[in-house]
């Protein structure tokens, strides 16, 4: 089983766009959308949702009201300032440390999970579909993604799919790293403009840190040709493959409105898709 993920150094670059292209050409695959924060593939997957669980995240302390003796221990203790005048605990405040716990003499208080999220396991008409969502405010979106692989890799080795292809969150933080993790392959979508270039070399040296194997699709790049040819100059230097140009289309844009791939809606930049996806196929050896 091979794992592709299409990750990008920032938001906007047509990263999920690329991936629910990509999705509809495969064949044998599992789907996971790695994006907790902020998911979106599932608008153009519509998927019918199967089975859904609670995802629990960092504990937070929860104070008996009937044991407590007011003894203003616990509000000395507590460095996050969760626990007001009257010994109330704030969870939103609460970070889980367990010292209010420990340190009470009545025993008063107890950590107790805290539901932070759902995954869910869903059928597209592309194939089975992992995806899940941080409830607002949550932390721990590393972890969340780390189960929704899980649970991907699972789904896999039960219906003996082949590949599993993740679509990734922007940037360079927690859920990008969880996502980077055991993969193949890493598909950077970049754009040619200066901020795409500058999150280009960060996206790029995490993947390196990390000894996953990395290719660049440049999307849009007719918009810039000066920045595109100086994306390729970093490659070059980098010794990071270009997988493809995709030029810039209008039609991209309709095809998101109609809840399609681009793929499915006909649109001109879709041979341009297949053959980076015929490429990504030959170097993953699937």
């Amino acid at each position: 089983m091979k794992q592709v993920l299409i990750i990008s150094g920032k938001g906007g670059t047509g990263k999920t766009t690329i991936a629910a292209g990509f999705a509809s050409l495969a064949e044998n695959v599992v789907l996971a959308d790695c994006d907790v924060d902020a998911p979106d593939l599932h608008i153009i997957l519509k998927p019918e949702i199967k089975e859904e669980t609670p995802f629990y995240a960092l504990s937070v302390a929860v104070k008996d009201d009937e044991k407590c003796i007011k003894c203003g221990k616990c509000r000395e203790v507590c460095r996050f300032n969760a626990i007001d005048e009257y010994f109330n605990i704030a969870e939103y405040a609460c970070e889980g440390c367990a010292a209010c716990v420990f340190i009470c003499p009545a025993d008063a208080i107890d950590m107790r999970k805290n539901a932070a999220g759902k995954i869910y396991v869903s059928e597209t008409r592309f194939g089975p579909f992992i995806h899940a969502k941080l409830d607002i405010g949550q932390e721990a979106s590393g972890k969340l993604v780390i189960e929704v692989k899980k649970k991907a890799g699972k789904k896999a080795e039960k219906e003996n799919k082949k590949l599993v292809l993740l679509d990734g969150s922007p940037g360079i933080g927690c859920p990008v790293i969880a996502s980077l993790a055991g993969v193949d392959l890493a598909v950077i979508v970049t754009e040619p403009t200066v901020s795409g270039l500058h999150d280009l070399e960060r996206i790029a040296n995490v993947t390196k840190h990390f000894n996953i194997p990395a290719v660049v699709c440049i999307n849009k790049y007719d918009i810039n040709k000066k920045k595109t040819r100086e994306i390729e100059e970093f490659c070059n230097r980098k010794k990071i493959p270009v997988l493809g140009k995709i030029h810039y289309n209008q039609d991209v844009t309709e095809a998101m409105i109609a809840l399609e791939s681009v793929i499915e809606y006909g649109s001109a930049t879709s041979e341009e898709i297949k053959k980076m996806w015929s490429k990504i196929l030959e170097i993953i050896k699937v």
